[in-house]
């Protein structure tokens, strides 16, 4: 009978059935507060950010990752992805061309209309917009959920939070110190308090004394920064090295940062990106204002508020 001769067969393909694991839908929800779905994970993602692109190398997807913005530059070997545009202007062919899976872009960076033409080609698009510490490391993990990287992605956010909880041990309960931070100088721009910065500035015990302005990066005059006589600035930029600018500052001696040299740089890419890296330039934040606190001279009005 030919039964007993196929019950084999039968028998194997039901057990390879069984011991295939089939792909559960993969769903997470953006920091647009959208939810993102996909069949299986991510094997083509292109980023739309440079710190979204540092994020996925950082959760473990770097080999993933199939296209990038300019300046997508860590880790070094990003610098050799292929090219879609800027941040602010997507090269909507470029993208379409490396057929990705996922596209991760950046909320206040990419231009809706550029969001809105990847949706109509139906490609997924996860959103990303971390505003705290805690956003860098539930960042990782969800792009570590849509790659399939998660061990790695977990890995990643663990040690970013025991990091971030070391520097806040040390440092978060020193003394106050009032703190400028210049974002760039024409226009003269800084940040307010939902700021990621400001996660930083409170770590280290700083304030922000334009935290409570409504705009994120909000323009502010020279008179605005004399009024409110911070006791630091801390400038930023554009590249690794400390802008002329910053001295200009020194203009106002009574200014109470320049009669006490307390102006400081921080790379950028250390400061103003939403990765990890964002602990080395908040641990040096910290040392700069510890040793604004190490100047302060008994009696003076900061010693006295700090």
């Amino acid at each position: 009978m030919p039964l007993p001769k196929l019950f084999p067969f039968a028998a194997v393909l039901a057990t390879a059935v069984v011991a295939t694991p089939l792909h559960a839908e993969l769903a997470v929800v953006d920091d647009a507060g959208r939810k993102v779905r996909l069949a299986r994970p991510a094997q083509r993602i292109v980023s739309l950010a440079p710190h979204v692109t540092e994020l996925l190398f950082a959760a473990g997807a770097g080999a993933q990752v199939v296209g990038a913005v300019a300046y997508s530059d860590y880790p070094e070997v990003a610098r050799k992805l292929p090219r879609v545009g800027g941040y602010g202007n997507i090269d909507m062919e470029a993208v379409a061309a490396l057929k990705p899976d996922l596209v991760i872009a950046w909320k206040t960076g990419n231009r809706d209309a550029h969001l809105d033409k990847l949706a109509a080609l139906g490609i997924p698009v996860y959103v990303n917009e971390p505003r705290s510490f805690d956003d860098v490391a539930r960042s990782l993990e969800s792009l570590g959920v849509l790659a399939g990287t998660e061990r790695a992605a977990r890995s990643a956010a663990d040690a970013f939070r025991a990091r971030r909880d070391e520097l806040a041990r040390r440092y978060g309960a020193r003394p106050r110190v009032r703190m400028f931070y210049q974002i760039w100088d024409k226009p003269l721009m800084t940040i307010n308090d939902e700021h990621l910065i400001s996660d930083a500035i409170r770590l280290c015990g700083g304030e922000n004394v334009f935290g409570a302005l409504p705009q994120l990066a909000p323009t502010i005059g020279v008179e605005g920064v004399l009024a409110a006589d911070p006791e630091v600035i801390v400038a930023s930029g554009m590249g690794e090295a400390r802008p002329d600018w910053l001295d200009q500052w020194k203009r106002w001696p009574k200014l109470a940062a320049v009669a006490s040299d307390n102006l400081y740089f921080i790379p950028p890419e250390l400061i103003q990106r939403h990765t990890p890296r964002l602990l080395d330039g908040t641990a040096q934040l910290c040392g700069f204002l510890d040793e604004a606190r190490a100047k302060r001279r008994p009696g003076s009005r900061d010693a006295k508020s700090g």
